[in-house]
């Protein structure tokens, strides 16, 4: 694998889990981008937004993206990342994009059970109130997210079938020799 795989998708789609799987059985780095910039910023991302301000923060996640320009490997995007700064049409040209779809029936199902002290964004919602939050954000990411070079829509999520999505698009896009 040379190109980067960039996995898109919003929050509780599996973006790190799957990373993190991937990366194991490809042998290839990990990297997840909110880790890194919160070990960047020494804070939550959460207390960022409020200290510095959502564009900020939206500034640096743009910033630490770039670094992993020629990076071999998976990296799992922030739920917002692909929607600002011209960053999906970058990660597109750079790499190999992967966006994880899920419903917002799915979402809210996976998010109603998660620790909401992580996804400080979910935080006081509960409910209805919570699926119509996920499919509003969701509604607005979409446009975004579609754009991705391999879209994976199943809830079984087998490794294997992605491995293969991965290399087949790997191969169809490199450079005749």
């Amino acid at each position: 694998m040379n190109l980067p795989v960039f996995l898109i998708g919003y929050m509780g789609s599996g973006k790190t889990t799957i990373g993190k799987k991937l990366a194991n059985k490809m042998n290839v780095p990990f990297i997840d981008l909110d880790e890194e910039i919160v070990k960047h910023i020494g804070m939550p991302i959460a207390q960022y937004f409020e200290t510095h301000s959502e564009e900020a923060f939206r500034n640096l996640e743009r910033e630490f993206l770039q670094k992993q320009e020629g990076v071999s490997g998976i990296i799992s995007t922030g739920g917002g990342t692909p929607c600002f700064h011209d960053n999906m049409n970058w990660i597109n040209e750079r790499g190999i994009s992967l966006y994880l779809k899920m419903t917002p029936k799915s979402l809210w199902d996976r998010l109603s059970k998660s620790d909401v002290k992580k996804r400080p964004i979910l935080l006081g919602l509960k409910g209805e109130e919570l699926y119509q939050f996920i499919e509003s954000k969701l509604q607005e990411r979409e446009p975004f997210y579609n754009q991705a070079h391999i879209i994976f829509e199943k809830l079984d999520r087998d490794l294997d079938e992605i491995i293969q999505l991965i290399h087949t698009h790997n191969k169809e896009n490199s450079p005749a020799i």
